[in-house]
C-alpha cells in the first residue's frame, strides 16, 4: 500500500491548529474558565485566516506543480477537515455561553 503524501506546510498547518485548539477545548472544558472561551475565539478568527491562505496556496501548487500534486491536493483535503472540527467543537462550547449569559 502506497504512503499518503502531504506538502509540509499543509501539514504543519493542520497539526499545529488541530492539536491547538483541541487542548485549548479540554482546558476550557477541565477548568470552566470562560477567558478562555474569548481567547478560543481569536483563536479561531487568526487560525481560520492562516488556514485558508494556506489552502489557497495548496490548491495554487496543485493547479500549477505537475510533479506534486499529489501531495498538494491531499494537503488541502486535510486543511478542509479542520472546518468539520471545529463546527463540533463549537457544539461543544455553545451551551456554556448560554449559561455564562444566562447567569
Amino acid at each position: 500500500m502506497k504512503k499518503v503524501e502531504f506538502s509540509k506546510v499543509g501539514r504543519v498547518v493542520f497539526l499545529s491548529s488541530f492539536l491547538s485548539g483541541t487542548l485549548l477545548l479540554l482546558f476550557f472544558l477541565i477548568t470552566n474558565a470562560y477567558y478562555l472561551i474569548i481567547i478560543g475565539f481569536y483563536f479561531v478568527l487568526v487560525t481560520a485566516v492562516v488556514n485558508m491562505l494556506v489552502l489557497f496556496h495548496e490548491l495554487i501548487e496543485f493547479l500549477n506543480d505537475i510533479p506534486n500534486k499529489k501531495a498538494s491536493g491531499n494537503s488541502a483535503l486535510l486543511l478542509l477537515f479542520n472546518i468539520p472540527v471545529t463546527i463540533i467543537y463549537l457544539y461543544i462550547i455553545i451551551p456554556s455561553i448560554f449559561r455564562l449569559y444566562n447567569n
